[in-house]
């Protein structure tokens, strides 16, 4: 178990951990073939989004992975930007490709996800690899519910056996978490129920959980007395409040109501701090093993 304060999870020491570990195999994997390469492109000015994609990039560099950094306007039409992905897709320099979320209104996510190459879609959301996670033969795995599953094996806890409540079902964290919550693995094994925005008496549900994973995108929507005593609450939610004592007129705040919450778990994530480090330490480890496929070596670590 890491060391930490109390019940709180760290992410942001695992992901320090994971990010030393990733540096290391990509020094040996770069003496024997070259360095992993990774592509990220945005579309936009998105201030939450130019935040995350220069986190990636200067993870990358940490990590010794090489990087480009593709900056599109607004305005672009898909069909330029998928013109693009099919280039990257044909550059055997580039072992991952990775396209900012959101995208402007005008141009279609999924049409997006699906022109990345399933051999380069390092975020682990093209069919491709979302049918393999189904059944049971993952390639690459989404990077924040591969992270979260860092976490409850960096703290020790099981999910064989236990109840598993996952709220929210989107492509990007609830479904692909449900799914490797419940796959026949170790780090699986559990009963899983989603839930959504339409599920009747929420509380009824979570307060079943033994785990309890919550990524709806609504602030504070899971309070203490929705929570079983000693349960495990993983924080995905990463939500804008305005505060106008703080310095940038906001704060962050999940999808847990921390405070009410805190007294009733025996381990949780904190935001920011807690699942947010791990997604981009993830999204490391995808690189890295895309390099190692794009040279014929299966075995990952």
């Amino acid at each position: 178990m890491i060391p930490g304060m109390d019940k709180l999870i760290d992410g942001k020491a695992a992901a320090e951990s994971i990010f030393s570990e990733v540096a290391a195999e990509t020094a040996d994997f770069a003496s024997r073939h070259r360095a992993p390469f990774i592509t990220v492109i945005i579309v936009g000015e998105d201030p939450a989004s130019q935040v995350y994609v220069k986190n990636k990039v200067t993870a990358a560099a940490r990590c010794g992975i090489g990087s480009s950094l593709i900056e599109l306007p607004a305005s672009v039409e898909a069909s330029y930007l998928v013109e693009r992905l099919d280039r990257l897709n044909a550059d055997r320099g580039v072992d991952g490709v990775l396209v900012q979320m959101p995208l402007p209104p005008h141009i279609d996510q999924q049409t997006v996800i699906e022109a990345i190459s399933p051999a380069k879609d390092v975020d682990g959301l093209h069919p491709y690899n979302v049918g393999r996670l189904a059944t049971d033969k993952p390639r690459f795995v989404p990077c924040t519910p591969r992270g979260i599953l860092e976490l409850l094996a960096r703290y020790g806890v099981a999910t064989e056996g236990r109840r598993a409540v996952v709220v929210g079902r989107s492509i990007l964290v609830g479904k692909p978490m449900a799914l490797l919550l419940a796959r026949k693995h170790r780090s699986g094994n559990a009963t899983v129920t989603m839930c959504h925005s339409q599920t009747e008496d929420l509380g009824a549900v979570t307060r079943e959980a033994d785990i309890l994973v919550a990524a709806i995108g609504k602030a504070r929507v899971i309070t203490g007395d929705m929570i079983k005593d000693g349960a495990v609450v993983i924080d995905v939610g990463t939500n804008r409040i305005a505060d106008p004592a703080a310095k940038r007129g906001y704060r962050l705040t999940g999808d847990v109501d921390f405070e009410s919450a805190y007294p009733k778990v025996s381990l949780i994530t904190p935001v920011p701090g807690g699942v947010g480090p791990m997604t981009v330490a993830m999204l490391m480890r995808n690189t890295l093993q895309a390099a190692k496929w794009a040279h014929g070596v299966e075995n990952e670590g």
